[in-house]
């Protein structure tokens, strides 16, 4: 009969031969980088947003009418005790107001002094791309309206134009809301 191990040998025993049967982790160089961002439509363009430019996404709030206003500014909200000013993007970029659907939600901008929200006709939640597919140049088609703000795109199944709503709250046109 063998030596009797102690319990503290056993264990040693049992990492090392754990350790010898383990797979390596893969190197950094060789883990795929991701971009990720919300993704949103309006109209028929596909837009990404990059996630650190989203504060959060809401279903369409109630929201009540401010008068003097352009027509794309939809209305103002209370989120949390904030007044949340929201804009139709649609309206803002010259395709008409969006009709009022379940889909609509408003994406939450809050950005050094400015808080508000944009109105998109659907959110189709997280998008992942993988980085080495990223092309800075424009998608075709894209909202002629819609280039100023725009990126690049990335290529999956459609053309996802990547969407900066920090660049959009920086226009001043987005800023003149007043009639």
């Amino acid at each position: 009969m063998g030596e009797s191990l102690t319990a503290f040998e056993l264990l040693l025993d049992i990492d090392r031969r754990c350790r010898l049967l383990a797979a390596d982790l893969p190197l950094q160089e060789t883990r795929l980088q991701s971009w990720s961002g919300i993704g949103f439509r309006i109209a028929e363009q596909w837009f990404v947003a990059p996630m650190g430019e989203v504060a959060e996404v809401l279903h369409e709030p109630r929201l009540s009418r401010i008068p003097g206003v352009k027509p794309w500014v939809s209305g103002v909200a209370n989120l949390r005790g904030r007044l949340l000013p929201v804009m139709d993007l649609c309206g803002f970029f010259g395709l008409g107001l969006s009709a009022p659907r379940k889909q609509r939600r408003v994406l939450v901008l809050d950005h050094d002094e400015l808080f508000a929200g944009l109105l998109v006709d659907e959110v189709l939640g997280l998008q992942h791309f993988p980085l080495h597919s990223l092309d800075l140049s424009p998608p075709t088609p894209l909202l002629s309206a819609a280039a100023p703000f725009v990126q690049g795109h990335f290529q999956r199944e459609r053309s996802w134009a990547i969407f900066s709503p920090f660049a959009l709250a920086q226009a001043p046109g987005f800023l003149d809301v007043a009639l």
